[in-house]
């Protein structure tokens, strides 16, 4: 359950929208979202390489959670599956 509400919270994009006022305080996502909105609009490919590279740093720390969380993940799976 950690795993599946870090990624759902870590992902969550319109809830920051909404509450927060400041863009100084928004998430990778909404950071990202901004700039491809620019980089579409404004005529200019040189900031998709950027989108690309901030896509990938957001889903690193994803990766390393889940890779630290897997031994518990998986043994969290086989003992439910284990009929006494």
């Amino acid at each position: 359950m950690l795993l599946f509400n870090l990624v759902a919270t870590w992902n969550n994009y319109f809830l920051p929208l909404i509450m927060l006022k400041n863009p100084d305080w928004y998430p990778l996502t909404i950071g990202l979202k901004t700039w491809s909105q620019q980089a579409g609009t404004a005529g200019g490919e040189a900031i998709f390489h950027l989108v690309i590279t901030g896509s990938l740093l957001t889903i690193v720390p994803l990766i390393a959670v889940f890779l630290l969380l897997q031994r518990y993940w998986q043994s969290g799976l086989a003992a439910g599956s284990v009929n006494e």
